[in-house]
């Protein structure tokens, strides 16, 4: 089964994003800041990685840098959720190594398309 991790401070985000992931058939994690999902990281690389484009410990790019220089960091797919159509932020995210971005509110179908375009589910 595809593993993923939701990273976010809001728990209220992370319940509705597990169900969501769930329904897709991907086993799911919660880690509330950047260094209890570095360490989760460290310990199973996920195939997956909803991550909040403001985490609590460390800056969103900081993550994505130690996450990529992890051993197997390279693997997961890094969608960035954004909660406004920023496009420097988005940018910025992207160069710093997310894959792809979705906008909050987010439902099970883009999150399913943009899992699907990274050939993560069918």
């Amino acid at each position: 089964m595809k593993t993923c991790l939701v990273v976010d401070d809001s728990e209220v985000v992370r319940r509705v994003a597990r169900a969501l992931f769930e329904k897709l058939e991907l086993e799911t994690s919660e880690a509330e800041n950047g260094e209890d999902a570095l360490a989760q990281c460290g310990k199973a690389m996920p195939d997956a990685i909803l991550l909040d484009s403001h985490i609590p410990a460390m800056p969103t790019a900081a993550f994505l840098s130690a996450l990529r220089a992890l051993p197997g960091g390279d693997k997961p797919l890094v969608i960035y959720c954004a909660t406004e159509n920023d496009p420097k932020e988005i940018a910025r995210a992207l160069t710093a190594g997310a894959d792809d971005y979705v906008l909050k509110p987010f439902d099970r179908e883009s999150l399913r398309a943009k899992l699907a375009a990274g050939g993560l589910i069918e």
